[in-house]
C-alpha cells in the first residue's frame, strides 16, 4: 500500500510546545513561550469598526487582492513606496503570504537557504513546498561581536545553481536581531549572482526598539525588484486572531501570487479588512506597540539576568533568546520543564529553532508581549 499522506506532507516538522501548552494550562501557567500578544492593547478604533463592518453587512467575499482602502493604508506606511493595485496582496495572516510566496517562486527538489536560528514555520513551509532546506549558520553572540551575525564565506558557500531564494527574517524571532545594511548589500550581490529571490519576512517591521529605524530589503536598492516581503498585523497591532497579513512584490510576481492566493484562501475576512482600511494604521495614537513592548522587553531583560541568563537584547520583535548555560548544566527541554514544576511558568525550549538540535540545547526563548501585571507576576514567581 501507498502511505497515507505525502511525502511532503510526512516531512512537516511536528509542534514541538504542544505537550507543554497543554500541561501549562492545566496548571494555570504563565505562558511566556507563544508570541500570541498579550501586549498591546488592541486599538479600539480598530475593534468599533470591525464591529460596524460586520452589523453593516459586510459579511460577503472581499476582492481577493485584498480591500482597496487597506492596501492603500499599508502601502503609504513604508519608506519606500509601493503600489497598492499591483504590488501589495493581502493574505490571511503572514503565514499564508509565506507560503503564498514559496508555492510560487520553488519547485520541489530547489534549494531554501534558511538563515539559523529560524521562525520553526519557516522549515515546514519549506517542506510544504517540496523544496530542500540549506541551513546557513548565524554565529554566536560572544566577547568579540555581541550580535547573530552572518559568516560571509558560509552564507557564499550557501548558493549554487539549484538554490532559488533565501528566506529572511528581520527583526527575526527568535534571537530578536535586525539585519544591517552591509549584511543585505551582501545577500544582494549573492542573489544577483546566482539569480536568486529574497523572502523577507518583515512581519516586525513595527516593533523596532531604541529609536532604531526599520531597514526593510525593499529600502535596498539592489534588493528593490528581486525581493518579495511578507508582512502582518497580528503583533503590532494585537489583532493575531484576525489574521490579516500581506505580500509585497513587483506586479509580474503580484499577478501570480494573486491566482495562488486565490485557489488557497481565496481571500482574508472582509469585515476585518473593511475596519482595517477605515483605521488610521499607522499613526503614532494607535501604533503604540514598540513603545510599550520595549519596556516589556527590559523588565524581561531583568527578570532573566537575575535567573542567571545570558543574551543578546533584542533590537526588535517580541522574543529574547536566552542561553541558559550560566544558570544549569541541563539541556533547554528539562530545563523548561524544571522552570514549568517550580515556578510555574512556561518558557520555550530552544532546539526547534535550530537545524542542529544540539546548538539549540543552550537556549530558550521567551516571549515578552506580556502586560506588566503578568510580567509582575511572573517576576515573583520566577524570582522567590
Amino acid at each position: 500500500m501507498r502511505p497515507a499522506v505525502s511525502a511532503r506532507a510526512g516531512r512537516i516538522p511536528k509542534g514541538n510546545l504542544a505537550e507543554l501548552f497543554v500541561l501549562a494550562r492545566s496548571r494555570g501557567a504563565i505562558d511566556l513561550a507563544v508570541g500570541t500578544p498579550e501586549a498591546p492593547e488592541t486599538p479600539r478604533p480598530l475593534v468599533e469598526e470591525a464591529v460596524r463592518a460586520l452589523r453593516s453587512g459586510a459579511n460577503q467575499y472581499e476582492f481577493p487582492q485584498g480591500g482597496a482602502n487597506v492596501r492603500r493604508a499599508i502601502a503609504a506606511s513604508f519608506a519606500t513606496p509601493a503600489d497598492p493595485d499591483t504590488e501589495l496582496t493581502i493574505t490571511v495572516g503572514g503565514t499564508e503570504a509565506l507560503c503564498v510566496a514559496l508555492f510560487s517562486l520553488v519547485d520541489p527538489g530547489d534549494e531554501v537557504i534558511l538563515l539559523d536560528p529560524y521562525y520553526e514555520n519557516f522549515l515546514g513551509a519549506v517542506e510544504l513546498a517540496g523544496a530542500r532546506p540549506w541551513f546557513v549558520q548565524m554565529r554566536e553572540p560572544g566577547p568579540d561581536d555581541p550580535d547573530w551575525r552572518l559568516d560571509p564565506e558560509e552564507l557564499a558557500a550557501a548558493f549554487g545553481p539549484a538554490t532559488r531564494a533565501i528566506v529572511l527574517n528581520t527583526p527575526a524571532n527568535p534571537t530578536g536581531q535586525t539585519l544591517t545594511i552591509e549584511e543585505l548589500e551582501l545577500i544582494a550581490e549573492l542573489c544577483e549572482r546566482w539569480d536568486v529571490t529574497v523572502i523577507a519576512d518583515e512581519v516586525y517591521s513595527r516593533l523596532v526598539f531604541d529609536d532604531r529605524p526599520h531597514l526593510s530589503v525593499t529600502d535596498v536598492p539592489a534588493l528593490r525588484d528581486r525581493s518579495v516581503v511578507v508582512g502582518s498585523l497580528s503583533k503590532s497591532h494585537a489583532i493575531s486572531g484576525w489574521r490579516l497579513g500581506f505580500l509585497r512584490a513587483r506586479p509580474e510576481l503580484t499577478t501570480v501570487f494573486r491566482r495562488v492566493h486565490e485557489i488557497t484562501t481565496n481571500g482574508a475576512a472582509a469585515p476585518l479588512q473593511l475596519a482595517a482600511g477605515l483605521t488610521d494604521l499607522f499613526d503614532a495614537g494607535t501604533l503604540t506597540a514598540a513603545k510599550e513592548l520595549s519596556q516589556a522587553r527590559d523588565e524581561t531583560a531583568d527578570i532573566l539576568t537575575r535567573m542567571g541568563l545570558t543574551f543578546r537584547m533584542p533590537q526588535g520583535g517580541c522574543f529574547i533568546l536566552a542561553d541558559i548555560r550560566g544558570a544549569t548544566d541541563e539541556d533547554c527541554r528539562a530545563y523548561v520543564r524544571r522552570v514549568l514544576d517550580r515556578s510555574s511558568v512556561l518558557l520555550a525550549p530552544g532546539t526547534p529553532f535550530f537545524a542542529d538540535e544540539e546548538r539549540g540545547r543552550n537556549y530558550v526563548r521567551v516571549a515578552f508581549n506580556r502586560t506588566p501585571e503578568t510580567l509582575a507576576a511572573a517576576r515573583s514567581r520566577l524570582l522567590p
